[in-house]
């Protein structure tokens, strides 16, 4: 018996599933809803600090960042009914191509990153967008998150949740990882960052350490010039690219992304806070340390108006925070494992912690990242009585 007009109005309506499309970035506008979604998608999580939305925009802007003069990229946004719901992009980088095999990147090595999206359907999808991308252009592995050059953001946040980032470190949701193990992605490094307290002299041994090379003639540690910025700039990227250029993942810093970087951290680049040492008169070691200037962009919730820049130009004229943040350090390549590479890094490590605690009232320290693998370092971060604070994966798959 067909149903009675009254039941038959009773029946709700049939609703149609979502319709989900995933399409490549394509206009300014694409990349300001790319930009957009990683702030409505992180806005509860109290440990998450907003970038600059400027500097995020730069950041994917071929014409703005020098990382592009040598590398390819495709973002592509997910849609849910219209409506943004997720992003990823896909990339190579020429240089990469040409490294070694045995130390993880070389011929047929792409990336992908600025991986976001509400839930794990989307997120499947938007990495199987990435490996299709990655696979046109005849790439065979993929390594991921990268975002997007390894001297960037590179991995995803395993351990350290439970505190924001320093300056130029990435923080990501929890369940991002369960997305990208799905994808039948293995591990293959860790990245590790290391926390100390600086208000506290270094252990004895440390000590004695420092004052013998005090007592080197050989020895010079000095603070670098910043009048002299290209100079000195130079000197520490061809010291960088020599002490790096054996270690997982390295890829040669070329001079338009050095460019780039200095225009954006120059103005938190102090003088007693980088170092350079020099033996017999050569440079031969450098250590970088920033304030980190996420402690005073993170109120801003990404945006300088109304008076967000008058705030940020005050905290730069004369900052005061609670952590510095070590991103680089580096011994030519001839002197490593040595006694002398130890040496000079406890030395300038203890003179930038000195300036760190007196001029700018820091109290903590953080350094990294550092390869899991690397003995060198992870021995001095230990010797100095370090932690671990947070830790960070790229993955791999076969494609």
């Amino acid at each position: 018996m067909p149903p009675s007009p009254k039941a038959a109005r009773s029946q709700p309506p049939v609703s149609n599933p979502p319709t989900i499309t995933i399409r490549p970035v394509a206009s300014k506008s694409d990349r300001k809803k790319f930009v957009d979604l990683a702030y409505r998608l992180n806005s509860g999580d109290p440990n998450w600090v907003p970038p600059l939305k400027s500097e995020a925009m730069e950041a994917i802007d071929p014409k703005k960042n020098g990382w592009f003069s040598h590398a390819e990229a495709q973002l592509f946004l997910a849609e849910r009914d219209g409506q943004v719901a997720g992003r990823i992009s896909a990339h190579l980088d020429t240089l990469a191509l040409t490294m070694p095999p045995e130390q993880g990147f070389g011929p047929g090595v792409g990336f992908w990153g600025l991986f976001d999206a509400e839930d794990a359907t989307i997120g499947a999808m938007l990495i199987a967008q990435a490996e299709d991308w990655l696979r046109g252009k005849g790439m065979t592995r993929a390594l991921g998150p990268v975002s997007m050059s390894i001297w960037e953001e590179p991995g995803l946040l395993i351990q350290g949740y439970d505190h924001s980032p320093t300056i130029m470190m990435g923080h990501h949701r929890p369940e991002l990882r369960g997305w990208i193990e799905g994808a039948n992605y293995q591990p293959v490094k860790q990245l590790l960052t290391y926390e100390l307290d600086i208000t506290q002299e270094f252990p004895p041994i440390v000590q004695r350490i420092v004052a013998a090379g005090e007592r080197n003639k050989r020895i010079n540690i000095r603070k670098v010039n910043k009048s002299k910025f290209d100079e000195e700039a130079a000197i520490i990227l061809a010291i960088l690219n020599d002490a790096w250029s054996d270690n997982w993942g390295f890829v040669p810093l070329t001079q338009p992304e050095i460019d780039d970087v200095g225009k954006k951290l120059k103005p938190i680049v102090f003088e007693d806070l980088i170092r350079i040492a020099e033996l017999d008169g050569e440079p031969v070691a450098f250590m970088i340390t920033l304030p980190d200037l996420n402690e005073a962009i993170k109120p801003l919730n990404g945006s300088l108006m109304p008076f967000g820049w008058a705030r940020l130009l005050w905290w730069l004229r004369k900052p005061k925070c609670t952590t510095m943040r070590v991103p680089l350090m580096g011994v030519v390549k001839r002197l490593q494992s040595s006694r002398m590479a130890s040496q000079l890094a406890f030395m300038m490590i203890e003179y930038i912690r000195r300036a760190a605690t007196t001029r700018y009232h820091a109290t903590r320290g953080e350094i990294g990242w550092i390869l899991d693998d690397n003995q060198g370092m992870v021995a001095i971060a230990d010797a100095i009585e370090s932690k671990v604070n947070r830790v960070y994966q790229v993955y791999k798959k076969t494609l």
